[in-house]
This record gives C-alpha cells, sequence and structure tokens, in this order.
C-alpha cells in the first residue's frame, strides 16, 4: 500500500503584507511620516483597546489557508454584542481628524475586511461589521467609521487578494526550496579551518539554534566573516532563520562580507543578497526634494514597485549597482526600492543603523520581530554608534532661522515655532544663570520644550497633508520636522539611563537628552530577532562589552587566541615617556627619536598614531628635522574619500625608501584597514588612547562610576585602549607578515593597563631608551 505524499508546508504571509503587496498604490510620501511615531502608535493602539469595555477582546490571532497559502495576522479588537460582531482596526494618526474621512486610506479597510473574513469563517458567520479606529495621538480623541458585510463579499475581496498574490507566493517557495537545497550542498569554501575558525563557526550555530546572543572576540586572521555567515546560511536550511542582518559599522567591511558570500555563490550557493546603501549616496535628483510633485522618481512610486520587484528578483546579488539598474528601468526611487527588497532578501547587508536606529530601522521588520539572526561585525564600534543612536538633540539658532523663514507664508507653522525657541529661550535663560560655563545637567526631561515640540509636528503634519506650495524653506522645515519627531520619541523612552544636559556654545545653544547606558535599548532592539552575534578582534574587556552592549547572564561568551606566530610580531614599550596632556611639551623631542629609532634599521612603510592632530604636528616638525630622507604623510581632519586612497596608495609593496603615515588613532586608518605584507613593516602608538576630555565623557564618567565604580575605565579607559589594540592589529593581518609595535606611554606600565593585555603580548619587551629600540629593532629584522 502506498504512503500517502506528504503535504507541502504552507507559505506564510501576514495580512498586512498581502495587502500592500497587492493593493499598495500611488505616490511615495516622503520620510514614511506616520511610521515615525511608531512606539506612540503602539501605546495609542493600547490605550483604546484598555478603554473600549468588558465586550472588547483585543489582538485576536487569526489565520486561513488559501491553496497552501498560510495568511496570518491579529485583530486589533473583536467587539462581542447583543447585535452580533464587529471587527475593529486601529489606525493611530497625528493629522488633525477633521483631515480624516472614510475613504481616507482603502488599504486600512483592506486589512479590517480580511481579518473579517477569517474571523466570519472560524465563528461560522453570515455577517460580519468592520470598523476603523482613528486614535489622534495628541488629542487622544478617536474618530470611528462603520461598514457590515456579508461573508460572501468578505470571501469574494480576500480570495481576489490571495489569489493576486499567490503566484508571487509559489515564485517565493520555489525559490526558497532552491536556497535550502543549495545550502545543504554547499561545504565550506576551504580545504581547512584556520585555528579558532571551527570554534567560532560551532559557536554562531549554537546561538542560532538555541536563540541566543554570542559575545566573540575573535583576532585578525581567524577568518571570522566566513565563520559567521557560513553557520548561520546552515542554520537558514534547517528553518532556524528566516533571514540574515550582517551588520557593519564601516564600507570596507561590508565589501568583505559581499565578497564571503560571492566566494560560497561561485561553488553553487543560490542566495538572494542584498547591500542596503545610504539614501544621499543613491539618489538620482539629489537637489531635488522627496516629494511627489518635485521628484519623478517618487510620484507612482507604489504603481510600478511591484513590477520592478519581481523582475530584480531574478538576480541573486542586489548591490548598489544593480538596485540602481532597475531603479532606473523602472522610474522608481533607489532608495525606497532597496528598503522593498529587503523584504525578500536572504541576507541583508547593511549599516548598525538599519536594525537599532529608532528613527530609521527598518519597521516593516522589527515593529514586530521575528526569527532573524543579526551578526554584528566590528561589535566594538557599537557603543558610540548606539549612545548617538539613541540619543536626541536641538540646536536653538536653526529654530529661530526657520520662523523669521515661515513668518511670511504659513501663520499657524510660524506660532508653533515661536512656541519652540521661546522654550529654548528660556531653557538658555537657565543656564546663563548657572554658574561656571553655563552647562546644565538635568535627570529629567524638558517638559515645556517637549510640549512645543508636540504642537510644531501636529502643525508641521497638517501642513504636509495639505500644502502644495513649494517654499523656499521647506527642505530646512522637512528636516526640523524629523528633528522633533527623534526628539519627542527619544524622550518616550527616558529613564534613569538618560540625562538632559544644556550646552552653551559659541554661536549657539544644544538640547541634548543623552543615552549614558545603551544596554536596556540594545537588549530591546536584538529581542525583535532570533539570535545575535556580535564580534570583533577586539572586544576586550569581554565583561565591559558584554554590560554595554546588551548582554545577559546567559548569554554565551568565546574568546579566542590569535592565530599568528607570535615570533612574528615584535612588541616593544617605552615607558619612560610620558604623553599626559600637561606633560606633552616635554615629550615632543622624546618622541620624535623614539620613532626614529624604531624606523632606523629596516627601510619599509610604517604608520605612528597619534592622540590628536596638534600632537601630530609638534611631532611631524621634529621628526622632518631628523628623517629629512624619509617620506612623511599625514593625515588630515575631513578627509575625503579619494583622499583617503591616495593616502593608503602611499603603501607600496617594495618601498624603494622608508614611507612613514602620521595618523589620528582611532580614526579612518585606526582599523578596517588591510596592508598586507610588507606595505606595513610596523606601527608606533603614542599614548593610550583616552578619548578627549569633554562634558559627555564626564557625564558617563559619573554615571558608571556611580553604577559600578568604573567610572574611569567605562568613560576612558576601556574605549581608549580599544584604540590602541585596533592600532596594533594593522601589522599581523597574515601568516607571513612580520612586523613591529612600538608603544610610546609610561602608563603601559600599570597594573590596571598591563590586565587588558592579549594573551599574544606575552612577549612584551620594555625599552628605556632610544639605543634599546635600535638594538631590539636590529635582532628582530636580522633574524627575518
Amino acid at each position: 500500500m502506498n504512503e500517502k505524499a506528504a503535504e507541502p508546508t504552507p507559505f506564510k504571509v501576514s495580512v498586512r503584507t498581502l495587502v500592500e503587496f497587492v493593493l499598495m498604490r500611488g505616490d511615495l510620501q516622503p520620510g514614511s511620516i506616520s511610521a515615525s511615531r511608531a512606539q506612540e502608535g503602539t501605546k495609542g493602539h493600547q490605550y483604546v483597546q484598555k478603554i473600549s469595555g468588558a465586550d472588547y477582546f483585543p489582538e485576536v490571532t487569526l489565520s486561513y489557508v488559501y491553496a497552501n497559502l498560510e495568511i496570518k495576522g491579529r485583530a486589533d479588537g473583536v467587539i462581542k454584542s447583543d447585535s452580533g460582531v464587529c471587527i475593529d482596526e486601529i489606525k493611530t494618526t497625528s493629522l488633525d481628524l477633521d483631515l480624516i474621512d472614510e475613504a481616507f486610506n482603502d488599504l486600512h479597510w483592506a486589512q479590517a475586511q480580511c481579518y473579517a473574513f477569517m474571523y466570519a469563517v472560524q465563528e461560522g458567520l453570515e455577517t460580519v461589521e468592520t470598523q476603523l479606529t482613528y486614535f489622534q495621538l495628541d488629542t487622544a480623541q478617536t474618530k470611528k467609521f462603520k461598514k457590515t458585510f456579508a461573508q460572501t463579499e468578505l470571501a469574494e475581496f480576500f480570495f481576489n487578494l490571495a489569489e493576486r498574490y499567490l503566484a508571487w507566493a509559489y515564485h517565493l517557495q520555489e525559490w526558497a526550496e532552491t536556497r535550502d537545497a543549495s545550502i545543504r550542498k554547499t561545504q565550506f569554501p576551504f580545504t581547512t579551518y584556520r585555528p579558532g575558525q571551527r570554534e567560532l563557526a560551532v559557536g554562531v550555530y549554537q546561538t542560532v539554534k538555541h536563540s541566543q546572543k554570542l559575545f566573540a572576540q575573535a583576532p585578525t586572521g581567524i577568518g571570522k566573516t566566513m565563520a559567521t555567515l557560513f553557520p548561520a546560511l546552515k542554520g537558514m536550511a534547517e528553518g532556524l532563520t528566516s533571514q540574515i542582518f550582517y551588520l557593519t559599522a564601516k564600507t570596507i567591511t561590508r565589501t568583505v562580507a559581499e565578497k564571503a558570500i560571492t566566494n560560497l555563490q561561485t561553488q553553487g550557493l543560490a542566495i538572494k543578497r542584498l547591500t542596503l546603501t545610504a539614501k544621499r549616496k543613491l539618489c538620482f535628483l539629489p537637489e531635488s526634494t522627496c516629494l511627489p510633485e518635485d521628484c519623478p522618481y517618487a510620484q507612482g512610486f507604489y504603481d510600478r514597485v511591484r513590477l520592478a520587484v519581481e523582475d530584480a528578483f531574478e538576480e541573486d546579488s542586489w548591490s548598489r549597482q544593480v538596485i540602481e539598474e532597475y531603479a532606473r528601468k523602472h522610474s522608481i526611487c533607489p532608495f525606497e526600492f532597496s528598503l522593498e527588497m529587503a523584504n525578500w532578501a536572504d541576507v541583508v547587508i547593511c549599516d548598525y543603523n538599519y536594525v537599532f536606529d529608532p528613527r530609521v530601522y527598518l519597521k516593516r521588520f522589527f515593529l514586530e520581530g521575528g526569527e532573524y539572526t543579526f551578526l554584528v561585525d566590528e561589535a566594538h564600534n557599537l557603543v558610540d554608534r548606539a549612545r548617538e543612536m539613541f540619543s536626541a538633540e536641538v540646536v536653538k539658532e536653526s529654530w529661530l532661522k526657520l520662523k523669521r523663514l515661515t513668518k511670511e507664508d504659513d501663520a499657524k507653522l510660524t506660532k508653533s515655532l515661536t512656541k519652540v525657541n521661546s522654550a529654548l529661550v528660556k531653557e538658555k535663560k537657565l543656564s546663563s544663570e548657572t554658574e561656571g560655563s553655563g552647562e546644565r545637567i538635568e535627570k529629567e526631561p524638558p517638559a515645556k520644550l517637549l510640549q512645543a515640540l508636540r504642537q510644531f509636528v501636529k502643525e508641521a503634519e497638517g501642513f504636509l497633508k495639505t500644502s502644495e506650495q513649494p517654499f523656499a524653506w521647506r527642505d530646512l522645515f522637512i528636516d526640523h520636522y524629523f528633528q522633533a519627531l527623534s526628539f519627542i520619541r527619544t524622550s518616550e523612552s527616558y529613564d534613569s539611563h538618560y540625562v538632559t544636559y544644556h550646552q552653551p556654545t559659541r554661536d549657539d545653544f544644544r538640547v541634548k537628552l543623552f543615552c549614558l547606558d545603551p544596554s536596556v535599548r540594545l537588549r530591546e532592539a536584538l529581542a525583535r530577532g532570533r539570535a545575535a552575534v556580535l564580534f570583533s578582534a577586539t572586544l576586550s574587556p569581554m565583561d565591559y562589552y558584554m554590560n554595554i552592549l546588551g548582554g545577559e547572564e546567559t548569554s554565551y561568551k568565546l574568546k579566542l587566541a590569535s592565530p599568528f606566530p607570535p615570533e612574528n610580531l615584535c612588541l616593544l614599550i617605552q615607558d619612560r615617556i610620558s604623553t599626559k596632556y600637561r606633560q606633552r611639551v616635554q615629550s615632543y623631542s622624546l618622541v620624535a627619536e623614539a620613532i626614529s629609532s624604531a624606523i632606523s634599521h629596516k627601510e619599509g612603510n610604517y604608520l605612528v598614531y597619534f592622540p590628536s592632530y596638534d600632537y601630530l604636528n609638534e611631532i611631524y616638525l621634529r621628526f622632518r628635522e631628523l628623517n629629512q630622507q624619509v617620506v612623511v604623510i599625514c593625515q588630515t581632519p575631513g578627509m575625503l574619500e579619494e583622499a583617503r586612497e591616495e593616502f593608503l596608495a602611499h603603501f607600496a609593496i617594495n618601498p624603494e625608501r622608508t614611507l612613514i603615515g602620521f595618523a589620528l588613532m582611532g580614526g579612518i586608518f585606526g582599523e578596517g584597514i588591510d596592508l598586507i605584507g610588507d606595505r606595513l613593516s610596523g606601527v608606533v602608538i603614542v599614548g593610550v588612547g583616552l578619548p578627549q576630555i569633554g562634558l559627555e565623557r564626564e557625564i558617563i564618567r559619573s554615571y558608571y562610576e556611580s553604577a559600578s565604580n568604573q567610572g574611569y575605565e567605562f568613560a576612558y579607559m576601556y574605549p581608549g585602549f580599544n584604540k590602541v589594540l585596533q592600532a596594533v592589529g594593522r601589522v599581523i593581518r597574515t601568516e607571513q607578515d612580520r612586523g613591529i609595535v612600538l608603544l610610546i606611554d609610561e602608563r603601559f606600565s600599570q597594573s590596571s593597563y598591563k590586565k587588558l593585555f592579549p594573551e599574544e603580548w606575552e612577549k612584551v619587551r620594555y625599552v628605556r631608551n632610544t639605543d634599546n629600540i635600535r638594538t631590539t629593532m636590529e635582532r628582530f629584522w636580522t633574524h627575518v
């Protein structure tokens, strides 16, 4: 007797995705205004549900399978009364309710009808009432519209939607089967694992399997990009994760991830990968606004994007070039098109902010969360980036400027801007009455300023909805609209991990909601996915990074040793020179002489890292006097990409003369650059990398001093030493590389710093003068 064939697994789609994919039409509106207040929207939903009485049943999960397509969603509310059943769909808005009528948005009715159909089938109802409830975020008022449908009407509408989506669903399901089969066949792309690489790969797989977080310190040379991507892909084929987000802070690490996937694709891996590029880089019309009347790529965007998606889906690698090609072909905004393609990508390579930054994160994924895996590369960079993403500020003079510009054109808008400016004037006056610099720190957000900003946002959204005049100040206005939204949104997450600081500057005045400890917000963000791997060559001290990046007691941690022979690196510490700020003048000649000694024996390319441009310039003058035969190039503030590439191009193979590059520690040449072989013979690091003392650093120090008695360590020592580790990591990039490192600062011999030394620094040598340096260098290079 033949066994019955197993039923194919239904393809799952949410009601929202179904409705938007089939029915979304019209123009692209600037900035997804309604989505910018998503957190307020959630609270608005909860408020309506809470006040709706005992007959109101919130968040009712519903599903229906149509021809192997499982359509799922949650109705905001089901109201049961003697007269029948009503399905409630809640929509929050910051628009004046007078601007909203029954025909305001067909997609809202479509969602309500889908839920009504599924509920009618589930409960065997012949008719169902539907209700759209619009909740005004600023006034807490509601406006409701009702329609009654027969189940037969709902069925016709629902089946029509499902049928129109079905061909795309089959295409996606067919692709998923092809992808998973290819992943299962794909072998690790190298004949052997590097030391530590297999251990990292196993750790990543277990992290995905058990829905965990992993913090991994994986030194250069382990092959961490492949060791994280490969096991995550294996987990995808096993149904453990639906999408992989490879998150980076810099373009160069994005390129490495792209190369790793390309390597797998050449071996037969079938995968759809997308690289997200910043809007300012992709924009076809950078001089225009994003309004449909100004931008032909925004006009009718949703009328054309579906065909563009289906067309581009035939490609496997959705790079910037591919996105631009198909966006031009279909005359649509390339940036918004790339965000649409993110819905269908297996791997998304992007900046941290697309997952973490509340202003721009991909709300289509992360409002509700999903089975996502986050691979966070160079995770040590996430600390300061997270603080900025979760903070917000307003600066007074630009608000005053906007107020003056709008005065003749829109009285209501000008009135709201006057209130914002007045609130900032009052905050500035309070600061001027503070002793000293006028800097003021509060533990509460500024209530009056927030009230004024909320009123401005209300007026601004009415203006955006109703005004079509291209005022000259429109771009500045939109910028301030989003600035206000960011400030308001940040205030809603304000807690004991925040302070408000008020700071007079030379020509202006700043009010900032400053996130001191981003761990809570990062933990919330990581919880929107299934698993997260945060990895870096310099995730040390591990406990510090786990604490500040949202780790928990149950999180996994992995610390791997360097795979390179320790004898290939000659590491010296000159601990008789102080580079502290007060003693720098006395150090200039001593540092120049030490650098000269370090490079004296071997002709080659070297990098020297300094804590500031002023220090760099002082040493440069003295070093040139001592070494006129040496080529010296210097990093300068604000170097553009072309200048950066030109700087690195000087580091040539087989140099005919010694070249020294003077650079800023922790700057653009302090990490993420690969100068392999004799393109780099060594580095000299001047100082311990401490961040510059300033208001924010001192606030951080004070906070962590109270929280854990580690204020100086968290604010200065650990971030500074990470810069040192990154700079040292520039020297040995492959097993064949040999090179020297000279650290110059008396603090490197203190026990507090020695505790931070990685295991591979075990053979560090302390040198007391230039003769010691020369002798040690000669011995090292002679034994090559």
